[in-house]
């Protein structure tokens, strides 16, 4: 059996997981609500929703923004075995341009509606982080152990739009490559590059996004690059192997 590593789990837990169940506050009483939701992350890994004021969650969350969201795996087998992650916090509405990018290019059927008058993004602030990931494998974390810092790697942030660009424009052999020699993928699939940040390269394939985790964290375009090439070429030797 694997060594568990509650940390890394959780990570690639909230980065690939698209859909989860978003729990809010009834008005008056404020019995729990739960609600089926997409899901996508901003640069740091904070759960961005997309969602419309028309929502009775939506209209539960502006009069008290305290919210739970649960994630959850699709795995085949008993989903008891699989793991899933429950965070606590506060969700607002973020003006950020990045968040609203960064679920687009997670849920591109959305740009349909994400124009209208009532739709709005949302991030989730953090509070608390509760893993089950099978029997007997259970741990809380704090907040800046699921999160990426962003604090020193304003050059990469800045750039993430133009690492993603020169990816899909340019190497999209390379994309596939991660996705099936390193993340076992079928070879039918083609894949985008989605998000960057200091920790991995999150692609997509239709709904499916994998996680890549660089070898060790970087905050450079530079960095990047070369974490990247590095893993390429462990990629290949994969193949070869």
């Amino acid at each position: 059996m694997t060594a568990f590593d509650p940390r890394s789990i959780a990570r690639n837990l909230l980065r690939e997981t698209g859909t989860g169940a978003l729990s809010s506050l009834t008005p008056g009483g404020g019995a729990p609500y739960g609600s089926l939701v997409a899901t996508a992350t901003a640069q740091d890994g904070a759960p961005l929703f997309l969602l419309s004021g028309l929502a009775l969650h939506t209209r539960n969350i502006l009069a008290d923004p305290r919210a739970a969201l649960l994630l959850a795996t699709a795995d085949a087998g008993d989903p008891l075995q699989s793991p899933r992650l429950s965070l606590g916090g506060t969700l607002t509405p973020s003006e950020a341009a990045a968040d609203r990018r960064r679920y687009l290019a997670r849920h591109p059927d959305a740009e349909d509606y994400a124009g209208f008058k009532d739709f709005a993004v949302y991030k989730l602030t953090i509070s608390t982080v509760h893993l089950v990931a099978g029997f007997g494998r259970i741990a809380d974390l704090a907040p800046d152990e699921l999160l990426t810092d962003l604090a020193d790697a304003a050059a990469l942030v800045a750039a993430e739009t133009d690492i993603l660009s020169h990816l899909n424009s340019d190497h999209a052999a390379t994309l596939k490559l991660y996705a099936t020699r390193l993340c076992n993928e079928p070879e039918t699939q083609d894949w985008q590059a989605i998000g960057c940040d200091p920790d991995g390269l999150d692609i997509r394939s239709k709904a499916k996004v994998r996680r890549i985790n660089f070898l060790q964290r970087t905050t450079s375009p530079d960095g990047v690059r070369l974490q990247l090439k590095t893993l390429a070429e462990k990629a290949r030797q994969t193949a070869i192997e």
